[in-house]
């Protein structure tokens, strides 16, 4: 049985755990003040943690409510999925869909219409990921610089 719990200070070490594991490049000090970003603007930012039986926890969902142009969507406010995350021991079993439940119930309430999300192209994975949780590809884009 999972349980999907609000990410909390509770279980700010588990939390910081899963981050780290789904963004490794990033600083430890980074991911506690995005952390306390999150905790702190309830209404614009949203995390939920899954927790098995044994209370372990084995999965993090984070999303934001964006204002400005998501690619892809046609409504505003939207609903978009900063970060989803389940340990490796614990995928194929539903635990990705029940997160996504509970970002997408989270973007109701606020009004939104539309659920984003995005990766990198050579991120098949998470590609795979996305379609299995019923998201749609909307479009494909390549970014580019010039420096000044």
């Amino acid at each position: 049985m999972i349980r999907i719990m609000p990410g909390s200070l509770a279980g700010l070490s588990d939390w910081l755990r899963l981050r780290q594991q789904l963004w490794p490049d990033c600083a430890t000090d980074d991911h506690q003040g995005e952390i306390r970003q999150i905790l702190a603007e309830p209404r614009r930012y949203g995390c939920w943690l899954a927790r098995a039986a044994d209370d372990a926890v084995i999965g993090l969902a984070e999303a934001s409510l964006r204002h400005d142009y998501v690619n892809g969507t046609e409504s505003s406010p939207v609903v978009f999925l900063e970060g989803i995350y389940v340990a490796p021991d614990h995928r194929r079993r539903g635990v990705a869909q029940q997160l996504i439940e509970h970002v997408a119930q989270w973007g109701k309430t606020l009004d939104c219409l539309e659920l984003a999300s995005d990766t990198s192209l050579d991120n098949l994975v998470s590609q795979a990921l996305h379609h299995a949780l019923g998201f749609e590809e909307t479009e494909r884009v390549v970014y580019f610089r010039k420096r000044l």
